[in-house]
């Protein structure tokens, strides 16, 4: 592939910057660009022009993305799956190497549930059940391949235990058929289950992060870090562009972004929508991308669903 030229001047930006939303109005990633849109003109000197395109669960707006040319004029916001896609031969660009990081704005864990009225106190109980009834214990997800696949997939091999996973056409069906006893446990996002919680219907065993939320309604559900399983993982959202863009272009764009994040406006949004804020700089933002790629690409390969997407795809 021939190099993108790219021509530049002292004066960028000279022009609006398109910054492209891979999914829906009204989603996580679409309300990160929305709230970086605000204050575009005070930090980088140019609006931010919004333009959704939603399709192939991401990859038709990441390959617009990888493909255009590296002059600052159009970006991305960008979730995990610019990292799992690639693995399933599911997109034309290898995003990790074709687009490289501005920021990081968000980072969210997943948290596991179950219904309330089930005898299951905390990861143990559960364990110890799954294990008298090997295979019958079923994990709902949000489709094959998705992430709450991949940790229900690391979940069983941290544990030990034998599960049968459940795909949906997405988080809320997953949800509902949780609530209805079809399944007997899910990873989601807090956002989704955060009054179900609160009203008793469903109780949270573990989360994903690093460290216990700081949200009141979570603060008492242990990480898997603290159980002694090796579950670490959050959803995050960042912005992004092409790769080979000149470095004082990448800089602009990195430092108006970072003022921008700095708005505590801008953070309270971010919180208000249910994601939880944490900034990443490019250099730490490349080194999740680099870690996540190491620990999703294990998990794809040791629990053969490469081989059930393929089948899928025949």
């Amino acid at each position: 592939m021939e190099p993108k030229a790219v021509t530049t001047t002292n004066k960028y930006p000279e022009k609006p910057i398109t910054i492209i939303v891979p999914f829906s109005a009204g989603g996580s990633l679409d309300l990160i660009a929305r709230a970086l849109e605000k204050t575009a003109i005070q930090h980088l000197g140019q609006p931010l022009i919004v333009v959704n395109k939603p399709g192939g669960a991401g990859t038709l707006a990441w390959n617009e993305l990888a493909g255009t040319t590296p002059d600052g004029y159009t970006i991305g916001i960008t979730g995990v799956e610019i990292i799992l896609h690639p693995m399933y031969s599911l997109t034309k660009y290898n995003y990790p190497t074709a687009l490289e990081p501005l920021a990081q704005v968000s980072s969210s864990p997943f948290i596991m549930v179950v219904q309330a009225n089930q005898p299951w106190q905390n990861v143990d109980d559960l364990v110890k059940d799954a294990r008298q009834h090997p295979g019958q214990f079923k994990f709902g997800n949000s489709g094959v391949g998705s992430l709450p696949h991949l940790l229900s997939e690391m979940f069983a091999q941290s544990t030990g235990i034998t599960l049968q996973p459940v795909p949906f056409q997405g988080g809320s069906e997953s949800l509902r058929s949780l609530l209805g006893g079809h399944v007997q446990a899910i990873f989601t996002s807090t956002a989704i289950v955060r009054e179900h919680l609160k009203n008793g219907t469903l109780r949270a065993l573990a989360v994903t992060g690093e460290q216990r939320l700081a949200d009141p309604a979570f603060a008492n559900v242990p990480t898997f870090k603290e159980l002694g399983k090796d579950i670490v993982f959050s959803y995050w959202i960042g912005v992004a562009a092409p790769k080979e863009m000149p470095l004082e272009v990448k800089d602009k764009l990195a430092n108006g972004l970072k003022a921008i994040i700095a708005e505590p406006e801008f953070q309270k949004n971010v919180e208000n929508n249910g994601l939880q804020f944490e900034y990443l700089n490019p250099e730490e933002s490349q080194a999740k991308w680099l870690y996540d790629n190491q620990t999703l690409s294990k998990t794809v390969r040791e629990t053969g669903i490469l081989e059930r997407i393929k089948e899928q795809k025949k």
